[in-house]
């Protein structure tokens, strides 16, 4: 039996850890999972919605760390997590997507010779000034098997000169929250709510630095949603940090003043699946929104100059706009006058709900062909 900590930092990792602890749990003759939540999140409420969305266990151990800047973060959840390591001793770490407590917990069992598995390996918008990117290439060079969701992953870490043994393509595991929690999504009210149920509507995301700690930028973005919002309403659920810099950089006159882009809470996980899946269009600066529209059918608009994620681009309905005002409006109204045939839907290879036993085989092949490989030494 394989002894595995499966870690979550942030709402994003949530999706991705939930379905292989569950999978484990079906596996108990072959796995012992423990679930460590670093805090990384740290909205109790939103965390508690998340996690009962999702069906998950609370958390064997909690670490707590709260907000911070990066390096206080990260320096945080090391001193926390290593203990935890000390004491569980554990035959794999599972780290999961690109947020600091991926690095934080890869790094730390990478210095006590523990076996790190990093699923969403291989992911590269190719611009070092995202701290998610930086995290993404740290976590791949350390960690001893790179759990890929496409193909362009793997052709990422070969060119990073990684072995083709420390890498395995096994799809995507966001899908697997995606497929198996939609019929749960329709019996949410959350539309029935906000009087969307019987129209067309978009739904709007925005929370990356870069997009809403500069006026000029999140002016940009204003501009477009100012025209969008007259073809169709537009949800936003709103990141209190999102809130809190629209305010500091004085646009809460402006954002409230548009008429149709309806400013809302956050929500939960099966809510917003709920939104998500019957929108007619999606803007975010999110990564794995894009993956979600793209098995979804539900055209999208990525707030950002680039993606980690081009399979999206290619088979999906994703269209990279930045923040150029022209160009979103211009994506936007191609998406709403040409709304997507949903019966030539395209998945990627993989993205089928299975990825979640693919990642225990993977670990299962991987720990019987290292029984013959000397251990690793701790310290130095």
């Amino acid at each position: 039996m394989l002894k595995i900590i499966n870690v979550a930092g942030a709402r994003p990792n949530f999706m991705k850890v939930a379905p292989i602890v569950a999978a484990m749990k079906l596996r108990r003759a072959e796995f012992q999972p423990v679930l460590v939540h670093t805090g990384q999140h740290y909205d109790a409420s939103m965390s508690a919605a998340f996690f009962r969305d999702l069906e998950m266990p609370e958390p064997d151990v909690h670490l707590g760390v709260g907000s911070g800047s990066h390096a206080a973060q990260t320096a945080a959840i090391m001193q926390a997590f290593e203990p935890v390591v000390g004491k569980e001793q554990p035959d794999w770490v599972i780290v999961v997507g690109d947020v600091n407590s991926t690095i934080a917990c890869a790094l730390v069992c990478a210095k006590l010779g523990v076996k790190v598995a990093h699923v969403e390996a291989g992911l590269r918008s190719r611009d070092r000034t995202m701290p998610e990117e930086i995290n993404r290439v740290l976590t791949d060079q350390i960690a001893d098997l790179l759990l890929t969701p496409s193909l362009d992953a793997n052709e990422n870490l070969r060119a990073e000169g990684i072995p083709e043994e420390r890498i395995r393509f096994v799809g995507n595991i966001m899908i697997d929250s995606l497929l198996v929690n939609l019929d749960r999504a329709k019996r949410s009210t959350v539309r029935a709510d906000l009087d969307l149920e019987h129209r067309n509507y978009a739904v709007l995301t925005l929370h990356r630095p870069s997009n809403v700690d500069e006026e000029i930028s999140l002016g940009r973005i204003l501009s477009a949603l100012e025209e969008i919002a007259r073809r169709v309403p537009i949800v936003f659920p709103a990141h209190p940090r999102t809130r809190k810099m629209i305010d500091e950089l004085g646009l809460a006159g402006r954002v409230g003043r548009i008429e149709g882009l309806l400013v809302v809470d956050p929500v939960g996980y099966l809510d917003f699946l709920q939104l998500l899946s019957n929108a007619c269009l999606v803007l975010t600066d999110s990564g794995g929104i894009q993956e979600e529209t793209t098995v979804l059918g539900v055209p999208c608009i990525t707030l950002r100059e680039n993606t980690e994620r081009p399979i999206t681009v290619e088979m999906g309905a994703n269209t990279i706009a930045g923040t150029d005002t022209t160009k979103i409006i211009a994506a936007a109204s191609r998406a709403l006058d040409n709304p997507p045939d949903k019966s030539k839907l395209r998945v990627p290879e993989l993205w089928d709900g299975r990825t979640a036993d693919r990642i225990l085989d993977a670990l299962i092949e991987k720990s019987e062909g290292s029984l013959s490989e000397p251990p690793a030494v701790a310290g130095g």
